[in-house]
C-alpha cells in the first residue's frame, strides 16, 4: 500500500512542479511548503519536549481549539508545534496563542515525513477529524510517539473500509494510539474492524462554539449597517449558495442583508453584485459616509463570521447547495439564530439533528428559499422558537474537552 502511495507522491510532486509555472495556487502552495524543513532545523532544540498538533484548515483549528489550550495548560513543560494543510486555515490562525512553532505541513513523503519527525522527536501527537497521512503515521509508529486521532468521523464509504484500503486501515490500527471519535456510528464502524482502542468523545466544536458569546464580538459599524432592520447573515457562501438566495435579496430589499463569501475573489465578489438590483457595498469600504446607502454588505476578510452571527436575525450557512461541504451550523446556533441550509447536509450529524427538532430548515431551490424566508420575516415568534431550539441543542452537548483531558492524564 505504501509504496503505490508513495509513487503517486512522487508523481504529485513531479507535477506540482511543472505546473506551479502556470498555477498561482500551485506556485503558493509550493513556495508555502518550501522551506518548512529549514524552518524546523533552525527554530528547534533537541532539549526541549515537543508535542505535535496537526490540523487541515480553520474548521479543524477550532474545532480541536478547547482541547488544545487544555493540552497546554496539561503539558506546561511541552513546546506545541501546530500544522495546517491549507493556507486559509494558516493564513488567519499563523499567530495563535497555541503552537509555539506553527507550520504548513510539508508534502507527504518519505523523506519530509521522516525529517519532520527526526527534528521535532514529538512526545505525543493529535491529528483532527480526517487527517491521515501514511508516511507521517508510519514514521510516528517507528518513533514511538503516542499518536491520538481527535474528533474521528468515519463513514462505511471511506475508502479505506473497502478492500483496497485494507492496507492503509492496518496502518491506521498499529499508529494510532487511542481513537477519540465524534458518535456512535463511528466507534461501531472502527469496532466493525476489531478496532477497540476508542473512545466516544462527542463533537469539541460544541465547546469551542459555547464560547463564542463571551469574546468580544463587536464589528466597526455593523450595528449601524443594520439600524433597525431584520438582520440577514449568509455565512461561507459559494456560488451556489448565492444563485439560490439572490432573488430574495431583490424581492426583500428592507432586510439588511450581510453576505460572507467562503473564498474571497474580486471578481466572483463583482459578479454577484452586478446581478444584485439593489445598492452593495465591500466591507473594507463601509464607513459612516456611505453606511445608509447599500443593503447589502459583502465581506471581504476573512475572520468576521463568527461575530456577524451575534449580529444576526436569521442565518443561512453555506457549502449545502454544491458537493463542497456544509460548514459550520454551530456558530450561528449558539447566537439563537433560526438556520436555513442546502440540500446536501446528510454526512453533516449536527444538520440533520437541528432539521428533525425545528431549528433549521433545508432548502432545495431558490422558489422554496424565498417561501421559507418571507414566513421567517413575517413570524418572530417562530424565529424566537427556532433560535432557542439551537441553542439548547448547543447547551446539551457541552462536555467533550473534559473526556479526552480526563484520558490523557490518566496515561501521563
Amino acid at each position: 500500500m505504501r509504496l503505490i502511495y508513495n509513487i503517486a507522491i512522487i508523481k504529485v510532486r513531479v507535477l506540482i512542479f511543472i505546473l506551479k509555472f502556470f498555477n498561482s495556487k500551485i506556485r503558493s502552495f509550493n513556495n508555502q511548503r518550501k522551506n518548512v524543513i529549514k524552518k524546523l532545523e533552525s527554530s528547534i532544540s533537541k532539549n526541549d519536549n515537543h508535542i505535535w498538533i496537526h490540523v487541515a484548515s480553520l474548521g479543524e483549528y477550532e474545532q480541536g481549539l478547547p482541547i488544545f489550550k487544555e493540552i497546554k495548560s496539561l503539558y506546561k513543560n511541552h513546546k506545541i508545534i501546530l500544522s495546517f494543510f491549507s493556507s486559509s486555515g494558516y493564513e488567519v490562525q499563523k499567530n495563535n496563542s497555541i503552537g509555539d512553532l506553527t507550520i504548513y505541513l510539508p508534502l507527504d513523503s518519505p523523506s519530509n515525513a521522516k525529517k519532520l519527525i527526526s527534528i521535532v522527536n514529538p512526545k505525543m501527537a493529535f491529528f483532527v477529524k480526517y487527517e491521515f497521512w501514511p508516511n507521517y503515521l508510519y514514521n510516528l509508529k517507528k518513533n514511538n510517539t503516542p499518536t491520538y486521532l481527535l474528533a474521528g468521523l468515519f463513514r462505511k464509504n471511506h475508502w479505506f473500509f473497502k478492500w483496497y484500503g485494507s492496507g492503509f486501515l492496518k496502518l491506521l490500527k498499529s499508529s494510532i494510539t487511542h481513537f477519540f471519535v465524534q458518535n456512535k456510528e463511528s466507534k461501531n464502524l472502527l469496532s466493525s474492524h476489531n478496532i477497540t482502542n476508542c473512545t466516544l468523545m462527542g463533537d469539541s466544536r460544541f465547546d469551542r462554539v459555547n464560547s463564542l458569546p463571551d469574546q468580544n464580538n463587536e464589528i466597526k459599524n455593523i450595528k449601524e449597517f443594520i439600524g433597525d432592520k431584520i438582520c440577514f447573515v449568509a455565512g461561507s457562501t459559494w456560488k451556489e449558495d448565492e444563485y439560490l438566495i439572490i432573488d430574495s435579496i431583490n424581492e426583500n430589499k428592507n432586510l439588511a442583508w450581510i453576505i460572507a463569501p467562503h473564498q474571497i475573489n474580486k471578481k466572483q465578489i463583482k459578479k454577484f453584485q452586478d446581478k444584485l438590483k439593489c445598492e452593495s457595498i465591500i466591507h473594507s469600504n463601509l464607513n459612516q459616509n456611505n453606511i445608509n446607502s447599500a443593503k447589502v454588505l459583502i465581506i471581504d476578510s476573512i475572520g468576521l463570521l463568527t461575530k456577524l452571527y451575534s449580529y444576526s436575525d436569521l442565518s443561512y450557512v453555506g457549502g449545502g447547495m454544491g458537493q463542497s461541504g456544509l460548514h459550520n451550523i454551530l456558530e450561528p446556533a449558539i447566537f439563537k439564530n433560526p438556520i436555513l441550509i442546502g440540500k446536501n447536509y446528510l454526512n453533516f450529524p449536527e444538520a440533520k439533528d437541528l432539521i428533525s427538532k425545528n431549528g433549521a430548515v433545508s432548502i432545495k431551490n431558490t422558489k422554496e428559499f424565498q417561501i421559507i424566508l418571507n414566513k421567517l420575516i413575517e413570524n418572530k415568534i417562530r424565529r424566537t422558537e427556532m433560535g432557542e431550539i439551537n441553542f439548547n441543542y448547543i447547551k446539551s452537548n457541552l462536555g467533550t474537552t473534559k473526556n479526552v483531558i480526563s484520558y490523557l492524564k490518566g496515561t501521563k
